[in-house]
């Protein structure tokens, strides 16, 4: 079938048994399924069908499929022989696999809402250069939303060394890699050395980053401790404490923008975005670059109130996790769940110095998924 997707072990197929609209098939375990024609013959893998090269399909399901001319189960395989001549060929294992009854293979963990007393995974650099290192760490960024990468080398440009073993730099108005440290004339607080409360960067894009990668170089300076909250944890605490502040900032499009001599980046969507069953999508909770709040006068009180209790719940000591970032350690986080912040520091106790850059989920996703199938 020209999978790279491991398929042989299944079943072999016991026999084949056709009706006018489709084709029940029975394997020697006893497992059974009912595929139509036009399904079969979509999903021919020939040369003819396939691209031998790229996999892509190139057969265009638009016609009415009839019964094949002949069928046969032969060493345990399906052979089908179109009414025009045409013939496919499919593996019992591929089709086993590709069972409607049975969910696709999946190697990507279920995202998981933090706990009380979440520590987050920990990956030695060394070990993240090792698939099998890379593997736990991508793991534990797409389930928990947050890892960190410890003993790291202190030299330029390793995040983003690090970030394209993923995948390519997803760059923004700040470019594919930034740094961040006080420095003078910043059109952005993060370059300041304020208090930066719990925030995802960038809200006011259509699509905002989803990984964001901040690696230390250097941590001298009193203060600066790094905070984070789970927006999943926290929307579940809001969703029981108050469920008519979920709703409205759910529920309510608001504005956000950034404005510098350069840019003028801004859109109109809701605070909070659920899935269609109420899980959190993504949030777009950033203070600074909230625009002004432009709602009926009928709708404010409402919509301030249950901003108020979503952020008393978001810096709540119960969902806030705090720590120093040291040199050569990265933190990575998903940005569209979980919020991150920053306690100030004293510039002048000692230097600061952190680089940046943010990944498509995709990437990490893909990079999952192929590393998965490489260790078999």
């Amino acid at each position: 079938m020209q999978e790279l997707y491991p398929y042989a072990d299944g079943p072999l197929l016991a026999e084949a048994n056709a009706d006018t609209a489709s084709l029940q098939l029975i394997w020697q375990n006893g497992d059974t399924t009912q595929l139509p024609w036009l399904w079969l013959r979509d999903h021919c893998a020939c040369s003819e069908c396939r691209h031998p090269q790229t996999r892509e399909r190139l057969y265009i399901p638009l016609d009415e499929v009839k019964a094949p001319r002949d069928i046969s189960v032969t060493d345990g395989h399906l052979w089908l022989t179109w009414a025009d001549g045409h013939r496919t060929a499919f593996h019992s294992g591929w089709l086993h696999q590709r069972r409607p009854e049975t969910a696709l293979p999946n190697v990507l963990p279920a995202q998981k809402p933090w706990r009380d007393r979440f520590t987050p995974e920990r990956i030695p650099h060394a070990d993240f250069l090792k698939p099998q290192g890379e593997q736990a760490w991508l793991t534990a960024m797409l389930r928990d939303g947050l890892a960190l990468l410890t003993d790291g080398p202190l030299v330029e440009e390793e995040v983003s060394r690090l970030a394209e073993k993923i995948g390519p730099q997803r760059a923004t108005n700040f470019g594919a890699r930034f740094d961040v440290k006080s420095k003078p004339n910043p059109n952005n607080a993060a370059y300041t050395p304020v208090a930066l409360a719990l925030h995802i960067d960038l809200p006011n894009w259509r699509h905002p980053p989803d990984i964001q990668l901040l690696y230390c170089l250097e941590n001298g300076a009193t203060g600066g401790e790094s905070t984070f909250a789970d927006g999943e944890r926290v929307i579940e605490a809001l969703r029981a404490q108050d469920p008519s502040a979920l709703r409205i900032l759910s529920e309510t499009p608001i504005d956000f923008r950034f404005q510098d001599e350069t840019h003028d980046i801004a859109v109109r969507a809701p605070l909070i975005d659920l899935n269609a069953d109420g899980t959190l999508h993504e949030l777009r909770f950033n203070n600074w670059i909230r625009d002004t709040l432009h709602l009926p006068a009928e709708q404010m009180d409402g919509w301030y109130r249950a901003y108020r209790t979503l952020w008393t719940l978001f810096h709540s000591d119960e969902h806030q996790l705090e720590f120093t970032l040291e040199p050569g350690q990265m933190v990575a986080f998903d940005n569209r769940r979980v919020l991150h912040g920053r306690r100030s520091f004293d510039p002048n106790s000692g230097p600061r110095h952190l680089q940046g850059t943010y990944l498509d989920r995709d990437m990490l996703e893909s990079r999952l998924r192929v590393i998965a199938r490489q260790q078999g």
